[in-house]
């Protein structure tokens, strides 16, 4: 029997997460859902996508973020920055990102105090950064502090949302952010919406990401969106299995070399050390 098609679409997707979250009339979707990442201070009553022509001329830029303008219940503007995609040095790219919202507020040819606006960075992760097992947290928030542990800079802020991370099930879900994540974790994988998620946000949500909704262009945009997520994905576990079977490699030499080097000193002949260690000779003379 064939593996059953998915009903709805891949949330991780550049075209799966734009459908649901980019499209003008899913602001309220968006709003729902960063305003249970959002302090009271900022919670948002208005929001508009950035302008695609003032995106920074970087193809890759343009595929792994998405710019949001806010305006929050005081009447205050700041700005988010979203990443979805899968990518290496993660960290310096989150950085990297930040100084173009930082950069554009600057009012060329007017006498500019340097007064900046809020803002957030937002990444949605569908793999983990954290690889020390003590170290893995699911969500994680970054601010500028000083030695003290004290809030040196209060406009900047960092949410990292590692998704594989979250764990919980159906019956564990608490708040409505668990409830955003669990249907963003396993959106895929439903085949009809869950007891605890019909609600109108989610239902509507979910009428969105059904795939069998989609007209044609649309679904063949989904499909090579779902195409090119799975080829990155690929590439990046091939890189991560042959980065540790080569780790292994390197560490067992290691330990090898090490015996060589004590055989050595206790008498054993070349033959003998080659026999048990199983190095070549030349390897053997560097111990």
């Amino acid at each position: 029997m064939e593996p059953k098609s998915p009903r709805y679409l891949n949330p991780y997707t550049d075209y799966g997460f734009k459908r649901l979250f980019g499209m003008e009339g899913n602001r309220d979707l968006l709003i729902d859902f960063l305003n249970q990442l959002l302090p009271p201070e900022h919670q948002i009553q208005e929001l508009h996508f950035k302008n695609s022509e003032s995106i920074p001329p970087l193809p890759f830029l343009r595929k792994a973020i998405f710019d949001i303008h806010c305006k929050g219940a005081n009447g205050e503007n700041f700005i988010i920055e979203m990443q979805k995609e899968k990518l290496e040095y993660f960290k310096d790219r989150s950085i990297f990102y930040v100084t173009f919202p930082i950069q554009e507020q600057a009012k060329v040819g007017k006498d500019w105090s340097f007064k900046l606006l809020p803002i957030y960075f937002i990444a949605i992760l569908d793999f983990q950064y954290d690889e020390e097992e003590e170290r893995k947290k699911f969500q994680r928030y970054v601010q500028l502090k000083d030695q003290d542990g004290e809030v040196f800079y209060k406009k900047l802020h960092f949410k990292f949302l590692q998704m594989p991370l979250f764990n919980k099930t159906e019956t564990e879900l608490e708040t409505r952010f668990d409830k955003w994540c669990f249907f963003l974790k396993n959106l895929e994988s439903f085949d009809a919406i869950p007891t605890i998620l019909k609600e109108p946000i989610f239902e509507k949500a979910f009428q969105i990401a059904e795939i069998g909704a989609m007209n044609r262009s649309e679904f063949d945009t989904y499909q090579e969106s779902l195409l090119g997520y799975w080829e990155s994905k690929g590439m990046i576990d091939t890189a991560r299995d042959e980065g540790r079977i080569e780790g292994i490699e390197i560490g067992e030499q290691k330990k090898a070399l090490e015996t060589a080097k004590k055989l050595k000193a206790r008498g054993f002949s070349k033959e003998e050390i080659i026999e048990i260690t199983g190095l070549s000779a030349e390897k053997i003379e560097e111990a």
